[in-house]
Parts: C-alpha cells; sequence; structure tokens
C-alpha cells in the first residue's frame, strides 16, 4: 500500500479549513495513517524545499511555511500519490479545475493552501522528513475491503 505526504498550509490553517481539506481525502476513501499540527522551522522548510534553493522564490517558500502552524499528515492507499494529486489540483488555483481543492478554494500559487508529494519516491523522502517511522501508524480499516479491492 502506498502513502503520502499531505500539508495543510498557513493559509489553509489561518482560515480554518484544516479539516475540510482533510475530510475530503478520507471522504474519497484514503485512510489517514499520521497527523500533527506543528510550527515548521526554517531548517526543516530548507530541507523540504531544497529542490527549489536556486529558484528566485525559494526564500518566498521558506517564510510562508513558516509563518504559521501546518496539519501534516500521511494518508495510504492505492495509487494514493495520483489519487491525492488529483484531488488538490493544480499548482496554480487558476488552472485548477473546479472540485479540486485549489480548484475550489484558493486563488494564488504562494497560497495554494496544501502541499502533497509529487511521486511515490519523493513521497518517501518526504514522509521520513516530516514523521519519525514510529509516528506512522499501520492499522486496519474496517471498511477497506468496501473501498478498494485488495491486490
Amino acid at each position: 500500500m502506498e502513502r503520502t505526504l499531505v500539508i495543510v498550509k498557513p493559509d489553509g490553517v489561518q482560515r480554518s479549513l484544516v479539516s475540510s481539506i482533510l475530510g475530503r481525502l478520507e471522504i474519497r476513501g484514503l485512510k489517514l495513517v499520521g497527523l500533527k499540527f506543528m510550527r515548521v522551522t526554517p531548517e526543516l522548510a530548507q530541507r523540504h524545499y531544497a529542490v527549489h534553493r536556486e529558484k528566485p522564490f525559494f526564500g518566498e517558500l521558506v517564510a510562508f511555511i513558516t509563518s504559521s502552524p501546518v496539519a501534516v499528515a500521511a494518508f495510504e492507499g492505492p495509487n494514493v500519490v495520483a489519487v491525492v494529486r488529483s484531488i488538490v489540483g493544480a499548482t496554480n488555483p487558476a488552472a485548477s479545475a473546479p472540485g479540486t481543492i485549489r480548484g475550489d478554494l484558493a486563488l494564488d500559487v504562494l497560497h495554494n493552501l496544501i502541499h502533497a508529494s509529487d511521486a511515490p519516491d519523493t513521497a518517501q523522502a518526504e514522509l521520513a522528513l516530516w514523521f519519525q517511522p514510529d509516528e506512522l501508524v499501520t492499522w486496519q480499516r474496517d471498511t477497506d475491503h468496501w473501498i478498494a479491492a485488495e491486490s
């Protein structure tokens, strides 16, 4: 079963959208396996956004993610990375389809409410950055067989 990282960014927290955003993922059938509410340190932000270090907007990303608390979640499910990305919508909310989180709730690229891992290998690395192994819970949900066939 695949896992992915989701971060409700400071704008989502400030707008009281944490439960609405995470709820969309749970309603779809994805299983929550980790959750924490935290302030992001500049060091963690820089490590998380390291791929953008040489880009002109790197400092703005770090400043934004550290400006207010975030909700960090780990979800599990079949093809979870692709499923979450489809629910989240395009990075630019103006290009996001109606019905997606960004398409329905966001207007600005920086203030686009949510981060979601973009590939399975990225998800593994990001989960290891944000969660200790014992903070992710493997558990059997009684409804799992009604949501997705086992492979």
